[in-house]
């Protein structure tokens, strides 16, 4: 099979995936389209070496992962440097998106860490090893963030107070 057509597959079975993990995680569907994306064509530029490796899917989600990061840093840096000569109070992180579920709502409430761990287990069927592989930490962080996601999820909902 040519490596075109190797990449074609991988891309119709991976893609939707990855996307949805975004957009829940961010909550920002133009973000996670972009960073998506940008990380597809990351991996069909560097398709001969990341199609070695043992897991291109959770190579292709860290690569999605960090460039909504990236994308968030920059647009904070931004909105800071624009609010500079403004007396204005800049809108939090969190208002910045808004929800349009009641899982995204719930999501909200959490950490950052435990947002991503908690959407690829839950929402992207992910193991807790390949979590941690996607993001780069060991088992025992991806359970504790994972525990403690849970903790505040049910937190939330029990004394329902998800973000509205």
């Amino acid at each position: 099979m040519s490596p075109e057509l190797e990449f074609e597959q991988f891309f119709l079975a991976n893609y939707d995936s990855v996307l949805h993990a975004l957009i829940v995680t961010t909550g920002d569907r133009e973000r996670a389209t972009d960073a998506t994306q940008e990380a597809f064509i990351k991996a069909y530029s560097k398709w001969s070496k990341i199609r070695q490796y043992d897991s291109p899917a959770a190579w292709v989600r860290r690569i999605a992962i960090n460039a909504t990061r990236d994308s968030i840093r920059s647009e904070r840096r931004r909105r800071r440097r624009e609010q500079a000569n403004r007396p204005e109070v800049v809108a939090s992180h969190a208002e910045l998106y808004v929800a349009d579920s009641f899982t995204r709502d719930l999501l909200a409430g959490l950490t950052r860490r435990q947002r991503e761990v908690a959407t690829l287990f839950y929402i992207d069927d992910r193991s807790v090893s390949d979590i941690a592989y996607i993001l780069r930490l060991n088992e025992g962080t991806v359970k504790f963030h994972l525990s403690e996601a849970r903790d505040r999820l049910r937190q939330l909902i029990e004394h329902d107070e998800a973000p509205r």
